[in-house]
């Protein structure tokens, strides 16, 4: 799997492209900053990239930015973004805007060689990877009038795993429950939070994405 890493600080960088090349990816190119980094996309289409969120010059959002700029071109590209923060809105709009193939992982976990490695595969393959520790930080948080209050504890732990981008299958392994049973659950998540069947809206998304506003 052909990855280019982006990130200004060096040693980072460098760590960064051998701990793939052990993980048994191609580390192609590195970029210093996110316009360096859309240039040599353009060039040579990996198959993810993997960039600090906050860049030069503003060391502001030119991560994400650079990432848009990349799917609007190159929309079958997986895009990892990394971050010493947990911003929400950050991961909203990842969300919102991006189809899929998107992932949001604070810089520790990166230490998880094994996990990291599986998490860049995930969003190679379209899937969407969200911080556990992000997650749970949103899930101790408590608002007024919160719409999820009617979900059950395994109702909003389920919607919690779905948070992180977990499929059916994969909850069913974590949770150690029957495909059968986690799809009932998934069904009454969407019935409790309004979200009816629709052409035009993914309602699991659409759940997540509730999940992520009102924690």
């Amino acid at each position: 799997m052909r990855v280019i890493v982006a990130d200004d600080a060096v040693l980072f960088r460098e760590g960064m492209a051998r701990i793939l090349a052990e993980e048994g990816f191609d580390v192609v190119a590195q970029a210093r900053n996110s316009a360096e980094l859309v240039g040599l996309v353009r060039r040579d289409t990996p198959d993810v990239v993997i960039t600090d969120l906050r860049m030069p010059p503003g060391f502001a959002d030119e991560g994400i930015e650079a990432a848009a700029e990349i799917r609007s071109f190159a929309p079958q590209v997986g895009l990892m973004l990394l971050s010493q923060y947990v911003e929400v809105h950050h991961v909203l709009r990842l969300m919102e805007e991006f189809d899929g193939a998107v992932g949001y992982l604070l810089k520790d976990r990166v230490s998880d060689l094994g996990a990291f490695a599986v998490d860049v595969r995930r969003v190679a393959g379209g899937e969407v990877v969200i911080d556990a520790e992000l997650v749970s930080r949103l899930v101790g948080r408590r608002r007024e009038r919160d719409p999820l209050a009617e979900l059950t504890h395994r109702e909003r732990e389920v919607l919690s795993l779905m948070a992180q981008g977990l499929t059916n299958a994969a909850l069913s392994e974590e949770l150690v429950l029957s495909p059968k049973t986690i799809e009932g659950y998934v069904r009454s998540v969407f019935t409790k939070l309004g979200l009816e069947p629709g052409e035009r809206e993914h309602r699991r998304v659409q759940a997540v994405l509730r999940f992520l506003r009102w924690q």
